[in-house]
């Protein structure tokens, strides 16, 4: 694999495990136009790269992703800059769930909007005590579209996972943990450590065996993905061009309340 090619993904090795770290600190890894293209394409390039058998995908500092650049749907909005494209959206998922290396998530801090999803479509996930997850695809006035349509029923059944796409709102680590968002919740200080010996622990198992349980299982999760995704995406592009979205994107750069209208 090319690492040269990513600049929002860095790319660390240690044997036969790889770390993948989302990297745009100063907006706690948002996902920007340039993360968005990478994160399409890296889990293709995974796939054919021979030395690595376990991956690990965390954020830079003290966060996991804190979901879309606002900033980057604004000038998307006035067309100044090319906005999410449902291909690399979809790319994102499949990417995930087609790779046959498992992936753990090593979460801190905030997993916002796609940032949760790509972590809840990874195949263990590992969160620190001061972690939070939430959807709020709603909050700007977006449909859940880029995946967590598909996962979060899939984790913790239809009725939660309607109440917290349709609202929004965030559950701290031990909250998503009670619920089976997310599999183990550990102090801050500890998490480092206990995704180490885990990743270790995979790297020291049968590949083969392993690999190939992780495709057997992920045979349903695809046909559901391939179900809902293409639908939820499209009404995604559709709210995109509201006004609601609009004046959700103008509210929060100006830090008030948003007065949605409905169109």
């Amino acid at each position: 694999m090319n690492d040269a090619k990513y600049e929002r993904i860095k790319i660390g090795r240690a044997g036969r495990i790889m770390t993948l770290t989302l990297s745009n600190p100063a907006k706690m890894n948002a996902v920007d136009g340039r993360m968005h293209r990478e994160l399409a394409d890296i889990f293709y390039d995974l796939q054919e790269d021979n030395s690595v058998d376990v991956v690990v995908l965390t954020g830079e500092g003290a966060a996991f992703s804190a979901g879309g650049d606002i900033d980057w749907m604004k000038r998307a909005g006035e067309g100044k800059e090319k906005g999410p494209s449902v291909i690399e959206g979809r790319k994102i998922v499949f990417g995930l769930l087609d790779l046959e290396k498992p992936v753990i998530a090593k979460v801190r801090g905030p997993a916002i909007g796609l940032g949760c999803t790509i972590a809840l479509f990874c195949d263990v996930i590992f969160a620190s005590d001061n972690a939070r997850f939430a959807d709020p695809h709603v909050k700007v006035g977006v449909v859940a579209g880029d995946g967590g349509a598909v996962i979060w029923p899939q984790l913790v059944g239809y009725a939660r996972a309607k109440e917290y796409l349709m609202t929004g709102d965030a559950l701290s680590g031990a909250e998503a943990e009670r619920i089976g968002l997310v599999n183990h919740v550990v102090p801050d200080a500890e998490l480092d450590a206990r995704v180490d010996a885990f990743a270790k622990k995979l790297a020291a198992g049968a590949p083969q065996a392993i690999k190939y349980t992780k495709v057997s299982v992920n045979l349903r999760l695809k046909e559901i993905a391939h179900t809902i995704l293409d639908a939820s995406m499209a009404y995604e592009m559709v709210t995109f061009k509201t006004n609601d979205h609009k004046e959700a994107v103008a509210s929060f750069l100006e830090k008030r309340k948003p007065n949605f209208k409905g169109n």
